[in-house]
């Protein structure tokens, strides 16, 4: 099968190549899915590069990537099943979280797979796993989201923002997207109550306080961002981008874990988990019409390279999707 494949850490057209390789073996536990598509993360980047390197120490290898193709995000059409398999069989198409998944071919546990949608591409639900996993366990497990409250997405327009305003009004909160003036229009789109753009109003001096905020960006200091939070309100940080090569965003986290007892606000850093209960939740979202995927562009399995590219220059609207 074909698939794109590393053997040592770096930038995307460095260090990754198209390739022949077996396809994968497939434990009991298991299903092996033909790709259709599969979803971007800016966790792949992370794990591409290697950076910060603190992701070297905690597993995924210190000189050379341990899992030697990219991926994670998957739509597509189970092929086999392993012994223990009950949910599934041969010809279903599912959506979910596999080992590699830019490929033809993943292996992928039955745990981590759900039925697809039925309203949504394959491109479309391979947008959704990672992300939504992001936005839902931020919004509901650490920051406890109510109806009514006011609720700030920062960072409005990526991946797990767009799921996460989606998400927020869903609960009924009132939301507010943060984002850059080309994209204002997307994250109303998808159900925003206010908008602001960043490149014009700095919301950190507006004036305007928020019982939850959601910072998926992390350029901002904690004591700058929690001019725009309530006394006794909440901000989740989603994910580890910025700060330096070793520990990356996970300094703010650190600062947010030293600071949260001493002030009335909750400071908490966002580690999103796989599981099934939480993909089956986004399945019932999509299903209710209250969840929809924005994908901004996709690439063929050979331009991999070019969609890492993309994605980090920062101008998606939304997800971008690898067809295969």
């Amino acid at each position: 099968m074909k698939a794109i494949v590393q053997d040592r850490y770096g930038e995307a057209d460095d260090v990754l190549r198209l390739e022949e390789i077996d396809r994968p073996e497939i434990g009991d536990d298991e299903a092996l899915v033909r790709v259709h598509a599969a979803g971007l993360h800016v966790g792949d980047w992370h794990v591409m590069t290697g950076l910060p390197y603190m992701l070297r120490i905690v597993g995924f290898g210190l000189r050379a990537p341990r899992a030697h193709v990219r991926g994670m995000d998957v739509a597509g059409s189970v092929e086999a099943v392993g012994r223990s398999v009950t949910r599934f069989q041969p010809g279903d198409e599912v959506f979910g979280i596999g080992d590699g998944t830019f490929a033809e071919y993943v292996g992928a546990r039955e745990d981590k797979l759900a039925p697809k949608p039925a309203k949504l591409t394959f491109e479309q639900a391979a947008a959704v796993p990672t992300s939504a996993f992001g936005a839902l366990q931020a919004l509901r497990d650490k920051g406890g989201v109510q109806r009514g409250q006011k609720v700030l997405i920062i960072g409005a327009s990526g991946g797990v923002g767009m799921f996460a305003v989606q998400m927020a009004k869903s609960f009924g909160a009132e939301v507010t997207g943060v984002c850059s003036t080309t994209k204002l229009d997307m994250v109303r789109s998808i159900g925003a109550d206010h908008v602001i753009d960043y490149t014009k109003e700095d919301f950190t001096r507006s004036g305007q306080r928020y019982d939850l905020m959601l910072d998926m960006g992390g350029h901002r200091s904690l004591s700058d961002v929690r001019r725009a939070l309530q006394p006794k309100g909440t901000l989740v940080l989603v994910g580890g981008e910025g700060g330096n090569r070793f520990l990356g965003g996970t300094d703010r986290w650190l600062q947010a874990l030293a600071l949260s007892p001493f002030v009335s606000q909750k400071l908490t850093p966002l580690s999103s988990t796989e599981n099934l209960a939480d993909l089956l939740t986004a399945k019932e979202l999509i299903d209710a019409g209250a969840l929809m995927p924005v994908i901004d562009r996709t690439y063929p399995l050979s331009e991999v390279p070019a969609a890492f590219r993309y994605m980090k220059e920062g101008h998606a609207r939304g997800k971008v999707v690898v067809t295969v």
